[in-house]
């Protein structure tokens, strides 16, 4: 063997055996989200950045529209090892430990999905979250936020005194406690029952998604109010991923997958927030008017989400700990005053 040969043969073994260089991987994900919506197609992108990023190293086998359980089972098909990834949502969790709503919709806590970011990064977020995660025997990697939701209605829903009396659609749990405390008339049904439900008139509006997603979906078809920017509900998805899977990657792999998702996070967000944008400049364009509350009617809805919190932070002690970590940074920002 020449020296040439040598001195390549060596190469390669050290770089072989260095750190962070390992066999390669294929890591099973969930996702709720469709291939065809806006955020399964940058899913895609995230999986095609890992690849890249990866050499090769690490691949990503996604199945979309939870084509493998059901979107609520899939955070125990991780625990359980039928999947390696959740990419839903902590929200879908509640029923597991109530301190999910505090990582899934904080609900009228922050304004925009950047406050809610740096909650996570540079607020103490991230290990006060990791502790709930853990305790599952999962690893939470990282958020994406589109942005607030929108309130669409057939009536005017101008401030808070519009909501008295209110009947619309919304989701079990958190939300419907907060604008009980408000005075209107919450209505738990499924997403699918909303239209027929505003055509015959038995809710007079309904928390659907996001301005643009409310227009994809063909609401304001029907009712020609909304709220925007919203104010009520700005839902975060996750990445969470089974401990024992995450722990036997290298830390070169972990550091891959996390920057791959921060990009993916901020892209969600601009994405959503150029969509958003654009869809209340059609809407106005054609009649549709939409409500900006003030700063006011905006404090007295976080002082009745303020009230939910309290109780739902008594519901487990990982609850209590993540809304005390929000409460404190919340304050910082002068969002809430102690």
């Amino acid at each position: 063997m020449n020296m040439k040969t040598l001195l390549s043969s060596v190469a390669a073994l050290t770089v072989a055996a260095a750190p962070g260089f390992a066999q390669d991987v294929t890591l099973r994900m969930q996702t709720h989200y469709a291939t065809e919506h806006p955020t399964g197609q940058l899913l895609a992108q995230f999986i095609d950045d890992v690849q890249t990023m990866s050499d090769g190293g690490i691949a990503i086998e996604m199945f979309y529209s939870s084509s493998v359980v059901a979107t609520v089972e899939t955070f125990d098909a991780a625990i359980n090892g039928i999947l390696d990834c959740d990419a839903t949502g902590g929200a879908y969790q509640t029923g597991k430990n109530p301190a999910f709503q505090f990582v899934g919709d904080i609900m009228g806590g922050y304004d925009t999905p950047w406050q809610q970011y740096s909650w996570l990064y540079y607020g103490g977020g991230y290990d006060a979250a990791q502790e709930l995660y853990n305790s599952q025997g999962m690893q939470l990697i990282g958020w994406s936020i589109y942005g607030q939701e929108s309130l669409s209605s057939s009536t005017p829903i101008a401030g808070f005194e519009d909501v008295k009396g209110w009947k619309f659609r919304s989701p079990p749990g958190m939300e419907t406690e907060i604008f009980e405390e408000l005075g209107a008339s919450p209505i738990v049904m499924d997403f699918t029952e909303i239209f027929t439900a505003l055509e015959t008139g038995i809710i007079d509006g309904a928390d659907a998604s996001g301005l643009a997603n409310n227009v994809g979906l063909g609401i304001y078809d029907i009712v020609k109010h909304a709220t925007y920017p919203g104010f009520h509900s700005m839902p975060s998805d996750h990445l969470a991923c089974n401990q024992s899977v995450w722990e036997g990657l290298t830390e070169t792999q972990r550091r891959i997958i996390d920057t791959a998702w921060q990009k993916l996070s901020f892209q969600v967000a601009l994405a959503n927030e150029k969509a958003n944008a654009e869809a209340a400049a059609s809407l106005t364009a054609q009649g549709v008017t939409l409500y900006d509350w003030s700063a006011e009617d905006r404090a007295e809805f976080r002082r009745a989400a303020q009230v939910a919190w309290a109780d739902w932070g008594t519901r487990s002690p990982e609850a209590g700990a993540l809304l005390e970590s929000h409460k404190t940074y919340l304050t910082q920002l002068g969002l809430i005053s102690e």
